[in-house]
């Protein structure tokens, strides 16, 4: 697979990586959302925060 394309999981079948639909299947690429990793990492400073709390 190319650094330009991706597998669509509901394929299998290697399609454009800007696609956000696939041609081939219709699967719909989830969008990725700019504060997943802020959330991300927020959750795993609080965890860290209770986890030495206790």
């Amino acid at each position: 697979m190319s650094e330009k394309t991706k597998e669509c999981p509901g394929c299998a079948l290697e399609v454009p990586s800007d696609s956000e639909i696939c041609p081939y299947c219709g699967y719909e690429f989830p969008s990725n959302s700019r504060w997943l990793p802020f959330v991300a990492v927020g959750m795993i400073a609080l965890m860290l925060l209770w986890f030495v709390g206790c």
